[in-house]
């Protein structure tokens, strides 16, 4: 009867993580290419030439940074931008910028 217990409790344990990913993905639903071209068509996001230089601008530092991924998704507030920015000295951040306006909002 322990050790069922103890299976349980490990499954349960390792399905937790999951959830909350989960919960994370719903928050952010990203964009496929042709919905993408299609807000920056009807002006309710900004270029994506527009957000990448915001995020290079934002990350302190001398050094090239290089947009390695970019993505744009919709969250509660509205459409961002998800970039992953890697720096000349190896550093990877990620920068999040207001699809409508092209400012930086957060970086990580």
């Amino acid at each position: 009867m322990i050790r069922i217990s103890a299976i349980a409790a490990m499954l349960l344990g390792l399905s937790l993580p999951a959830a909350a990913s989960a919960t994370a993905a719903e928050q952010r639903a990203c964009l496929s290419k042709a919905e993408h071209r299609a807000a920056i068509a009807h002006g309710q996001a900004v270029t994506l030439g527009t957000a990448i230089r915001s995020a290079r601008g934002s990350v302190r530092g001398r050094g090239a940074r290089e947009v390695v991924r970019a993505k744009l998704c919709r969250e509660d507030h509205g459409l961002v931008y998800v970039l992953t920015v890697l720096a000349r000295n190896g550093k990877v951040t990620h920068t999040t910028v207001d699809a409508t306006s092209g400012k930086v909002v957060d970086v990580r």
